[in-house]
């Protein structure tokens, strides 16, 4: 696995956001994102992780391999050139997507953002004060490696996304219950033709359902992108689960 690109705190380090790309992105892709919000000046103590995915063969896209977290196993009838970036389609049934997952690969990527979880806190940040968030392929691994994580962390961003192996999910939670509290925001345009809104509305549900203090965002006529004004509202979201911590003046 590459190195991530780390984007380092503008003043004194206090939290740390890991967010995931999408499929066939790497992590210089959300950069300029990531610019946005240290510009604002309300994360200016936070550390930004972003780390690149490996190049998969992605069943979906007809073998093309890509930058991917998982496997996509749903068959596409669409050509993955026929998509910006030459990404694949979650265009199959749901219930199909359900129940076709590379369940090896999402755990494989769950054990290795939990070590970069474990780099965080061996550095010196609290997990309470580390936010793990992601886009589409990105914000599932979020979704999964953070509400199932063995630490109890500040929050979880998952963006035009799903909840992956959701009939497990219970199950992982019983082995690993400390983000039961945990905030998690949730944005998804309704005109997605990558991954279908339903599917990420669906995923909001199951984890409403299970009692996860859950919010979700829906942006009329977004595809499978981001806008200005989501950007706002994770900029919102992570200020206030990451605040600016006083420094500790030593006692003389």
């Amino acid at each position: 696995m590459a190195k991530p690109l780390m984007i380092a705190a503008s003043a004194r380090h206090t939290a740390t956001v890991i967010f995931l790309h999408g499929l066939g992105d790497t992590g210089f892709g959300w950069a300029p994102a990531v610019e946005g919000w240290v510009g604002g000046k309300k994360l200016n103590h936070v550390k930004w992780v972003l780390p690149h995915a490996p190049r998969l063969p992605i069943t979906a896209a007809q073998g093309m391999p890509m930058p991917a977290w998982f496997d996509i196993l749903v068959q596409s009838y669409r050509a993955a050139t026929d998509l910006l970036l030459r990404k694949a389609a979650l265009n199959g049934g749901i219930d199909d997507i359900r129940a076709r997952q590379d369940e090896p690969g999402l755990l494989k990527t769950r054990d290795y953002v939990n070590s970069l979880i474990q780099a965080e806190i061996d550095a010196g940040i609290p997990a309470n004060r580390i936010v793990l968030g992601g886009f589409s392929q990105g914000g599932a691994m979020a979704l999964l490696t953070g509400l199932t994580a063995k630490v109890k962390l500040a929050g979880v961003v998952g963006l035009s996304t799903w909840l992956p192996l959701d009939a497990k999910f219970p199950s992982l939670v019983q082995e690993s219950d400390f983000n039961h509290e945990t905030p998690i925001y949730m944005a998804h345009g309704t005109a997605d033709p990558v991954v279908p809104t339903a599917l990420g509305q669906m995923s909001y549900e199951m984890l409403k359902k299970q009692n996860f203090p859950v919010t979700m965002k829906l942006f009329p006529g977004m595809a499978h992108s981001a806008c200005q004004q989501e950007f706002d509202e994770v900029e919102k979201f992570l200020h206030s689960n990451l605040p600016v911590e006083e420094e500790k003046k030593s006692e003389l």
